[in-house]
């Protein structure tokens, strides 16, 4: 074996190990979530918004052409929401702003994903897969309130 074919094995050796060792400690450290298909659930035809526990919500999303039902939901900080998004009709990427959510809603089948929201504010939602000539209108927001602003309203679709 060459020098150089010894070398270019060993540094391909080492990148390995590195990229293993990277996504164990975003796995074990940073506790990244993984979407995930859920395969033992029925695709469902209506948005879902419900309080399953003292800080955590159930949200089910459709995304139809050309947009995500539900729009708006309002929540309060500190909420950790299990979101389930489906699609009726073609392939729809989904992703939040300055969350690390990214998920496919693809029609047949059931994408999971749980996130934290830990600061008050407006975090908007898009489509990311080209879907279509109204492509564009397919976007919404999840906004996170303090406590005692939003009232009665908390958990609430719009």
């Amino acid at each position: 074996m060459d020098k150089s074919e010894k070398m270019a094995l060993s540094l391909s050796g080492m990148l390995l190990v590195l990229f293993f060792g990277a996504i164990m400690y975003a796995a074990v450290v940073e506790d990244i979530q993984v979407p995930t298909c859920i395969t033992d659930m029925e695709p469902f035809t209506s948005d879902t918004l419900f309080q399953s526990g003292p800080e955590t919500y159930e949200l089910q999303m459709v995304a139809r052409m050309w947009a995500f039902q539900p729009s708006t939901v309002r929540l309060p900080v500190g909420s950790t929401v299990d979101m389930y998004l489906t699609s009726q009709d073609i392939t729809h990427g989904f992703m939040i702003e300055n969350k690390n959510v990214n998920l496919m809603a693809v029609p047949g089948a059931v994408n999971y994903i749980q996130v934290t929201f830990d600061e008050p504010g407006e975090y908007f939602f898009a489509c990311h897969e080209f879907c279509g000539a109204a492509h564009h209108t397919m976007s919404g927001r999840i906004i996170i309130e303090e406590e005692g602003v939003a009232g009665n309203q908390m958990g609430a679709l719009q």
